[in-house]
């Protein structure tokens, strides 16, 4: 497998840890990735955020700053297929998590994403390809879709909220400089 061009990594990030980090990683290596655009979502369609666009970019930004090929930047757009549509790239690969991809014939036009992107879902051990299975079935392109593994990470980003609300540590579940800026921002004390 050559060179494959440009990934594309989108999220709400609120805020970003060590699992995203990882995926990014890994997609990068597995499918020989020159350019990784990073979009944080600024007001994600299908979830509520707590933080400011400005704020989760600035820790985003942070957490993908040691992977040379990662591009941070803001997605004005709060759907996948709006935001393809608007980048305008050629054949890019778009990575979900496998959770997130089992949901992917619910979203806005699944079809028009699969024509504007590849899909490169992460998978790790555990991972229910019953319903990956059933999500792929229901595509007329499933050869559009590539499965590959990443080490399981006991992260999201829903924990990492809990501990920072609680005054807990934040060691192992966001870079350093991610943990650093939750802490001085006072983020997600209120949640």
């Amino acid at each position: 497998m050559g060179v494959r061009g440009v990934g594309i990594l989108g999220g709400a990030f609120d805020p970003p840890h060590v699992g995203h980090v990882a995926l990014a990683e890994e997609a990068i290596r597995h499918f020989r990735l020159e350019r990784l655009l990073v979009r944080v979502v600024a007001d994600p369609g299908h979830k509520d955020v707590e933080t400011a666009p400005q704020v989760r970019l600035f820790l985003a930004e942070l957490a993908f700053a040691p992977l040379e090929e990662a591009e941070v930047a803001l997605d004005p757009h709060g759907r996948t297929v709006d935001s393809l549509e608007a980048l305008g790239l050629d054949d890019p690969l778009f990575l979900v998590g496998a959770d997130e991809f089992a949901a992917f014939p619910t979203w806005k036009e699944p079809e028009r994403v699969l024509e504007l992107a590849r899909i490169g879902v992460a998978t790790r051990p555990g991972t229910d390809h019953a319903a990956l299975d059933a999500a792929l079935g229901r595509l007329s392109r499933p050869d559009r879709v590539e499965l590959f593994p990443i080490e399981p990470r006991d992260v999201s980003s829903s924990r990492v909220r809990a501990r920072a609300a609680a005054g807990e540590p934040l060691d192992g579940l966001v870079p350093l400089s991610v943990a650093a800026e939750i802490e001085r921002l006072g983020l997600y004390r209120g949640s």
